[in-house]
C-alpha cells in the first residue's frame, strides 16, 4: 500500500494541475469503489472551484467552498491528470474533467481505494481520530514518551498504530527503528524519553528523505507524472532479512509483529 512519501508525492505532482481549477462535470463508470461513492461527487461538486490540494495522513482532500472530495489510493489506485481525449483504459473508475480540458483519472484495479465527500466545517468519520502528522511540530520524542507509558505492545505496533502517529507505515517504521538503534521487539513503555527523541527524527529524516526522493517504489505505486520513486534502492532494513546489516555485517533477523515482516539487527538495535 502506498505510504505517506507515495501519498506526498502524489499530491505534489497533482496540485499545480487541479488547484484553481473547476470541475466540469464527474464520471462515474462505477457506483462504488471500497465503498459507494455519495451522491456529492455528480450532483455538489461539478461547478465548484478546487481551491487546494490537502493530504491528512494517507487520504488526498480536494478542497472547494462546497465541500472535499476525498481519496485514498488503497492498494492500487493511482491519479493521473491527462488529456480529455485519453483513451480510457480498464479499471479507469472515475474521471473529473477540469476547465483545462484535462480530466483527473481515477484508476483502481483492486477497488481497495475510496472516493468519498466532506462537508464544509465537518470531518469526516475516518479522519476523526488520527493521530499527529509525522512531519509536524506537534510530533517529537516528548509526545512519544508520555503516551507509551504503561504500554506493552512493541514499540514497531505502537508506531504504526494511526492514532498515536498518522502515515508510518511498515516500511518507514521499520528504517526509522534501524536507523535510531531501537528494538521493533521492546516494549513500546520500556523507551526511553532519550530513544524516544532519536526515533522522532528518525521518523522526520527519513520520511522527508524519502518525500524527497520520490517515494519507495512498490510494485503496483509510480508518481504522477509515470516514474518510480527511488527510496527503495536505499532501504537499510524492510525486505532484508538474512542479508548483512549495513553497519556491523551479521545477518539481518526477520520475524512477523503484528501480522506485519518485521527486520531488524539484533545485534545495533536494543
Amino acid at each position: 500500500m502506498p505510504e505517506l512519501p507515495e501519498v506526498e508525492t502524489t499530491r505534489r505532482g497533482l496540485a499545480p494541475h487541479l488547484e484553481g481549477r473547476r470541475v466540469v462535470t464527474a464520471i462515474l463508470r462505477r457506483p462504488n469503489l471500497r465503498w459507494p461513492i455519495p451522491l456529492q461527487i455528480e450532483d455538489t461538486l461539478p461547478g465548484e472551484r478546487i481551491e487546494a490540494v490537502r493530504r491528512r495522513a494517507k487520504y488526498l482532500l480536494l478542497d472547494t467552498a462546497a465541500g472535499s472530495a476525498l481519496l485514498h489510493l488503497g492498494m492500487s489506485g493511482s491519479l493521473r491528470v491527462l488529456p480529455v481525449d485519453t483513451p480510457v483504459r480498464a479499471h479507469d473508475h472515475v474521471d473529473l474533467l477540469l476547465d483545462s480540458d484535462r480530466v483527473l483519472r481515477f484508476n483502481d484495479p483492486r477497488r481497495f481505494g475510496c472516493l468519498l465527500w466532506q462537508a464544509p466545517g465537518e470531518t469526516h468519520e475516518l479522519l476523526r481520530d488520527l493521530g499527529p502528522e509525522p512531519l509536524s511540530e506537534a510530533f517529537d520524542g516528548d509526545y512519544l514518551f508520555e503516551l507509551s507509558r504503561g504500554r506493552k505492545a512493541p514499540v514497531k505496533t505502537f508506531l504504526m498504530d494511526q492514532r498515536v502517529v498518522v502515515g508510518v507505515g511498515n516500511i518507514y517504521a521499520a528504517e526509522a527503528l534501524f536507523a535510531a538503534g531501537v528494538s521493533p521487539l521492546r516494549a513500546a513503555g520500556k523507551v526511553s524519553r532519550e530513544r524516544y527523541a532519536a526515533l522522532a527524527a528518525s521518523i522526520k529524516d527519513i520520511l522527508a528523505y524519502a518525500i524527497q526522493r520520490g517515494g519507495t517504489t512498490l510494485r503496483d505505486f509510480i508518481s504522477p507524472d509515470g516514474a518510480p520513486g527511488y527510496f527503495e534502492q536505499e532501504l537499510s532494513a524492510y525486505g532484508r532479512g538474512g542479508e548483512p546489516c549495513p553497519r556491523c555485517g551479521r545477518p539481518l533477523k526477520q520475524a512477523s509483529i503484528g501480522q506485519r515482516t518485521t527486520v531488524w539487527c539484533g545485534h545495533c538495535q536494543r
